[in-house]
């Protein structure tokens, strides 16, 4: 099972470009909750934490993908230093008009440059997809490797943005987040070696990824599947805090984490079988009917076992979604195209948040695991009905 796992690391440089990779994608979870818990501890209503804090994630998902575009065109190298640095001067200001009380407005636009962060994400499946291009099933288990890192990531992140502001002083939070950035990816940029090259084609004069056929349905699909487990992180706070155990949720969410890492870690293993789009249609369908029983949770340990097997489907459903896209996407538009995947991901969340928060209150906490499986279920539909014309695309 181990054997996959050790030989995607046999190409010389590909170790280290993970590595460095993994230190620079940290700060995409600590930035979020680290803007919200610095304005909190400096005295600053929620409302406005929050918004600062979505201003920044909606101007990632926006901008993103036009870096990642420039990336296709120019290299990994001469665009995502100078798109680093725009992120971490914005952040090194945000921090210090919060520090300093400067207008709210000062915040709103130092939020907004900090969404010139590059999709790190999308650059590391990039080199893997240039290791490994001759051998899909190790390309797979590298998809597999990477989305459960990133289970990692988003334990690991927030906890570490929350007791830095909490615990050493307001703004430590955002300002590991930034050190961290600068630090990962001039580490990942110093690996020349394993840098995809720029491969000039046709696809570049017909512009945005997104008319590569099949993307614009597997982008709908991700933001389906990102509002279903952004909705479950608000929700099971809820539920736990009606339980009167609101301490416990962070732990239990932590449970939903280990399913989907245990899960890609055994996918990842996995020769896989049959078409690609066959398995990402099972795959969002056993999301969809693993979340019900979260409608009909009796209490807090009942609830860990039901979201431990909902985790389940998340990482299959996410490597399987990147694998399409390495399918569709031509090389020439592989990284723009993996960073609307991720920005899909990333405004989903941002749905999920709004739309369950105002579920809990309206109707309680129980009642808000419904936003989590309309969701999954809007997901399970979008693949259903767009299936034949993925499996078209994917035959191209």
């Amino acid at each position: 099972m181990l054997s996959d796992y050790r030989r995607i690391f046999s190409p010389a440089g590909s170790l280290l470009f993970s590595a460095a990779g993994f230190v620079s994608r940290l700060p995409m979870s600590m930035i979020g909750v680290g803007i919200i818990t610095m304005l909190s501890q400096l005295g600053g209503e929620y409302w406005l934490a929050g918004s600062v804090s979505a201003t920044q994630a909606l101007a990632t998902a926006a901008i993103a993908p036009q870096i990642s575009r420039l990336i296709d065109r120019h290299g990994q190298r001469r665009v995502v230093l100078p798109a680093m640095a725009v992120t971490v001067a914005a952040i090194c200001a945000l921090l210090l008009c919060a520090r300093y009380a400067a207008p709210e407005w000062t915040l709103y636009v130092a939020a907004a440059a900090a969404g010139c962060m590059p999709s790190m994400a999308a650059l590391v499946r990039s080199r893997w997809s240039e290791v490994h291009r001759e051998s899909p099933r190790l390309l797979h288990t590298a998809y597999s490797l990477e989305t459960v890192l990133e289970e990692v990531i988003y334990v690991v992140g927030p906890v570490l943005a929350i007791t830095l502001s909490t615990s050493v002083f307001a703004e430590a939070g955002p300002l590991a987040a930034a050190v961290l950035l600068a630090v990962g990816v001039l580490l990942f940029a110093a690996q020349r070696r394993t840098e995809p090259p720029v491969r000039p084609g046709p696809q570049r004069a017909r512009g945005s990824a997104l008319r590569i056929p099949g993307l614009g349905l597997l982008v709908l699909t991700v933001t389906s599947v990102g509002a279903s487990f952004g909705s479950v992180e608000v929700v099971t706070v809820a539920f736990a805090d009606t339980h009167h155990h609101k301490a416990l949720s962070g732990l239990l969410l932590g449970v939903y984490a280990l399913g989907s890492g245990l899960a890609g870690a055994v996918f990842g293993a996995v020769r896989p079988r049959g078409a690609i789009t066959r398995g990402l249609l099972v795959s969002v369908w056993a999301m969809a009917v693993t979340m019900a029983p979260l409608l009909f949770a009796p209490s807090l340990a009942a609830l860990a076992g039901m979201l431990f097997v909902a985790g389940m489907a998340i990482a299959p459903t996410l490597i399987t979604t990147m694998g399409l896209v390495g399918r569709l996407a031509p090389a020439s538009q592989l990284t723009e195209s993996i960073t609307w995947i991720v920005s899909g991901l990333s405004v989903g969340v941002a749905l999920g948040y709004a739309t369950s928060g105002w579920v809990v209150d309206a109707a309680g906490a129980s009642a808000g695991y419904g936003a989590s499986c309309a969701a999954a279920l809007l997901a399970a539909s979008t693949v259903s009905l767009a299936l034949p014309r993925l499996a078209r695309a994917d035959a191209q």
